[in-house]
């Protein structure tokens, strides 16, 4: 992103709390397997076991969407606003809807389980083969207010 870019939206898609608590369980249960070959062992099964989980809950609320004046930041990925249709936010069952039997294996998905409202955008640019932009937000209105703004 340049620095004369104007930040427009910015959401980072975090796991929730709980997964965090599921990762410490998860060193404990180690722990407790490990606990009969001393505490020493219990310990380092304990530190590695919370350790790995929680690695794992880090990666999935790594995922950032930001929108600048002209621009759509998606993880890696960037996107110009003129390549994007009027977006769509996609509430309950029509958000499960696109994200399972409507979906398209060549559509653009950031999909976090955890979160069940998302923005829907087509792709205009005729020699883009992606149909369209999948995008899970806990803010699905400000998101596609952002992505309809242009600059």
């Amino acid at each position: 992103m340049t620095s004369t870019s104007r930040l427009v939206y910015d959401e980072r898609l975090t796991a929730p709390r709980a997964w965090w608590a599921i990762a410490v369980l998860f060193g404990l249960s180690l722990a407790l397997i490990f606990l009969p070959y001393g505490s020493v062992a219990a310990l380092i099964a304990l530190s590695i076991g919370t350790c790995l989980a929680g690695m794992y809950v880090s990666a999935q609320g790594s995922a950032r969407i930001r929108v600048t004046g002209d621009t759509l930041f998606v993880m890696d990925a960037r996107i110009p606003l003129t390549a994007l249709g009027q977006p769509e936010v996609l509430e309950g069952e029509e958000a499960r809807a696109w994200r399972t039997y409507k979906a398209d294996l060549r559509a653009f998905m950031v999909m976090r389980s955890f979160v069940t409202t998302a923005v829907r955008v087509e792709v205009l640019d005729p020699e883009d083969p992606t149909p369209y932009l999948y995008l899970s937000s806990r803010t699905p209105d400000q998101l596609a207010e952002a992505i309809g703004a242009r600059a």
